[in-house]
């Protein structure tokens, strides 16, 4: 593809206005809710092959999340496209004043590869709502999923307006080097620098949704059981290929033995004794991230699982004890199936412990002393955070999921994937009926008595 001529042909189509109608958008979210909902077993099959992801977790994380997503925009659409009024001074007194949602242009949309369907579709679903065009850049780690998105969409839009691309490193260097109105990247911290920097060239503005460390704290008051079983789900989960994922774990040291006996317990419950055999736990998604995982182990003490087999791109979910914070696996961001488990004495430690690290994507405590809530989330800063749970804060449509710092810029989800590709335009309407002389110059009044009638005029 002649990408230089795709994204002028996008432009030439949204400049002819055929994007903004209410009607027109609401037309294509359904159609790209019929184009999924037709495709299902072909969705499910191709998470299977990139994946080994299972029917179930593969349409409750990407299917069904974006099912839900599609009709929850399209229900709202009307409101969201509605100017907002605005109050005026009386300086500019008589007049109208709103803000009023201007769709960006066309957006460029990079997906990563551990959800590849849902973080490829859930960006592109808010830039149609907001009336922009788009190209997509699925991931070629996932190749048979990349491959059913550019069907999908070559089979649901014409290109002139929505287009999907594929390719590799080369094809999203190519792609970063044209000139977008939105660009929307989902991966590592360090390829979002990159982009951030390709963008910059243009003044493109970017929504970056990254990765980071996200802590979990397990303090001695948390029933155990439930806390373990909520922190195995979401850790292991997509074989712990998830951004928002509990990276590792920092738990009070006289409730370290028993979590671990508990996280043990819920790992045989979930996935079995032998979990290679488990239809329910996903693969690596390749060797080298196999091999990079495999490394990790080499420190610490095994508590649990550490089985592993490169010809499958299988490692069984580990929990590893014993580690200390300057370990290989406390380093970077693990995005795999080992669960490291650290010990604190007090609060104290835990937030010398963090003070230094990257800002997480998210952060989790696990505690059912309220005191000790506000104290943790007063001292933790993140792009989200779940108490008593994890993972679930990105699931409601109304709480906006995104990064702070080295975790991310902007947010998405619900209203904020409509707001994430949209220019709030500052619109104020006057009349030509009255018109004032003392605004022109000369001025009329002394400099004393202009700063007392603006104080009055201006407001605040």
């Amino acid at each position: 593809m002649d990408f230089s001529a795709a994204v002028e042909r996008q432009r030439a189509f949204f400049l002819s206005g055929a994007t903004r109608p209410l009607a027109f958008r609401l037309e294509q979210l359904d159609r790209l809710h019929q184009a999924l909902a037709a495709r299902e077993p072909e969705c499910l099959a191709a998470l299977q092959a990139d994946l080994r992801k299972s029917a179930a977790e593969s349409y409750a994380t990407e299917i069904g999340f974006l099912l839900s997503e599609i009709r929850h925009a399209t229900r709202r659409l009307p409101a969201w496209m509605a100017p907002q009024r605005r109050r005026i001074p009386l300086a500019a007194w008589p007049a109208r004043a709103s803000l009023q949602p201007e769709p960006y242009g066309v957006a460029l949309v990079i997906g990563p590869w551990n959800y590849p369907l849902q973080l490829a579709i859930a960006p592109l679903a808010g830039a149609i709502a907001a009336g922009n065009c788009a190209i997509v850049k699925p991931s070629e780690f996932a190749p048979r999923t990349a491959d059913l998105i550019a069907r999908l969409l070559a089979a649901t839009f014409p290109e002139d307006y929505v287009a999907a691309v594929l390719g590799g490193q080369e094809t999203s260097e190519a792609l970063l080097r044209e000139k977008f109105d939105s660009i929307f990247f989902t991966g590592s911290t360090r390829v979002g620098r990159i982009v951030m920097a390709a963008a910059a060239q243009h003044l493109t503005p970017v929504t970056l949704e990254l990765g980071g460390k996200c802590p979990c704290i397990v303090c001695a008051d948390a029933p155990l059981d439930t806390a373990a079983r909520r922190i195995v789900w979401g850790k292991f989960m997509n074989a712990g290929q998830t951004c928002v994922a509990p990276d590792f774990v920092l738990v009070d040291r006289c409730a370290r033995t028993a979590l671990v006996e508990t996280m043990k317990q819920a790992l045989r419950d979930f996935y079995g004794d032998d979990p290679r055999h488990s239809p329910d736990f996903g693969r690596i998604v390749n060797v080298r991230h196999f091999r990079r995982l495999a490394g990790y182990l080499d420190r610490g003490r095994i508590a649990h699982g550490g089985q592993q087999d490169e010809s499958d791109l299988f490692i069984a979910p580990t929990l590893l004890t014993d580690v200390s914070p300057d370990d290989p696996v406390m380093q970077e961001e693990i995005f795999g199936p080992i669960l490291p488990v650290l010990d604190f004495d007090t609060l104290d430690d835990v937030f010398r412990l963090l003070r230094d690290r990257p800002t997480p994507l998210a952060f989790y405590l696990f505690s059912k002393d309220r005191a000790i809530q506000e104290r943790v989330l007063a001292s933790i800063r993140s792009g989200g955070a779940c108490i008593n749970d994890t993972i679930s804060h990105i699931l409601g449509k109304d709480l906006p999921f995104g990064g702070l710092g080295d975790s991310g810029i902007g947010a998405y989800h619900g209203r904020a994937s409509f707001d994430c590709f949209t220019h709030w335009r500052s619109v104020l309407r006057r009349p030509f009926a009255f018109d004032p002389r003392w605004r022109y110059p000369p001025p009329r009044v002394s400099l004393p008595a202009l700063k007392r009638a603006l104080r009055f005029l201006l407001g605040g």
